[in-house]
């Protein structure tokens, strides 16, 4: 079992920035990847990056791509989501996840952080 838990979100304007952070427990050393995903109101969940949790590989969904930088600390297990040049667009719940058998398919999940980006 992999427990996570993320904070972070608020209220930033456009044009701002976040980090949100997702903090990892349990079984740690099971995981294969985490990832970043978000769910806007009316919307259906959508991929935003994950990590290779123990080479540090990224990969970013092209609506984020360099605005958004994914990164781990492993020391600490914890994965990080900084986020700048924040748009309306980019409100949503935010919820991390991992993946513990490498297949992609994240296994275990956050209950999510509010990110409301106002024009």
């Amino acid at each position: 079992q992999v427990q996570l838990a993320e904070s972070g979100g608020g209220l930033v304007q456009a044009g701002g920035s976040l980090r949100l952070s997702c903090a990892a427990s349990g079984r740690t050393f099971s995981m294969y990847y985490m990832g970043w995903f978000r769910q806007a109101p009316g919307k259906e969940r959508e991929f935003v990056a994950r990590v290779t949790w123990k080479g540090g590989n990224t990969y970013y969904a092209d609506s984020v791509k360099g605005r958004f930088t994914i990164s781990r600390d492993n020391a600490k297990n914890t994965v990080y989501l900084q986020m700048n040049s924040l748009k309306p667009e980019d409100t949503a719940v935010y919820r991390c996840a991992a993946d513990v058998t490498g297949d992609y398919i994240m296994d275990y999940w956050g209950k999510g952080t509010l990110v409301t980006v106002s024009s």
